[in-house]
């Protein structure tokens, strides 16, 4: 499949290790490739659903794309209650930003840029993701044996947290986690 990607070396631009195992799922080869140093930040005033894909398009302005390159840059947001939630400074952050989650619903929303020499193109992906209530044991035990501090809102939905007090989601799963592979995948085949 994606035979028409042969053609590109492929380059993935994320550090995250869960964008990596969900690009590897489509079978795509690739590399990691992270320009370090990327100040994401963005207008006071851009809708908080527009933060994602402006964020994907910042990253990919970091790269001087070659002829033969495609490259994946992505960004993902939680958002409740019209802000956004982003990753913890540290542990009391974590605590205190799962404890907001808990026993509410809120937006997960990722932007995606593809960008090759010829073509730019960026779409987003929102999921609602409901959390049942969570004690403050239940969130200590998250903070303290798992790593909230690398992901927006403090939590891995494929870890035990999500295992446990996601009630339900609607919309992707794959994108809660960081990557909305079947968008991803649907915008590939046109390159």
């Amino acid at each position: 499949m994606l035979d028409n990607l042969k053609k590109y070396n492929i380059i993935l631009a994320s550090g995250s290790p869960r964008r990596k195992e969900l690009l590897d799922g489509l079978g795509i080869k690739f590399t990691v490739e992270v320009v370090k140093g990327i100040k994401e930040t963005y207008p006071e005033e851009l809708p908080v659903e527009e933060i994602p894909v402006y964020l994907s398009r910042l990253k990919a302005s970091a790269y001087d794309v070659k002829a033969n390159e495609l490259i994946i840059t992505a960004d993902t947001v939680v958002i409740l209650g019209g802000k956004v939630i982003g990753k913890p400074k540290d542990a009391a952050d974590a605590e205190n930003m799962l404890s907001q989650l808990s026993g509410n619903v809120h937006t997960v929303v990722t932007g995606v840029t593809i960008s090759t020499k010829e073509r730019v193109e960026s779409f987003a992906c929102s999921s609602e993701v409901e959390f049942a209530p969570l004690s403050v044991d239940e969130i200590k035990y998250y903070v303290d044996n798992y790593s909230p501090f690398d992901k927006a809102g403090s939590y891995g939905i494929q870890e035990w947290i999500g295992y446990m007090g996601i009630k339900g989601i609607n919309g992707s799963f794959y994108n809660v986690m960081g990557l909305p592979v079947q968008r991803l995948y649907a915008l590939l085949k046109t390159f």
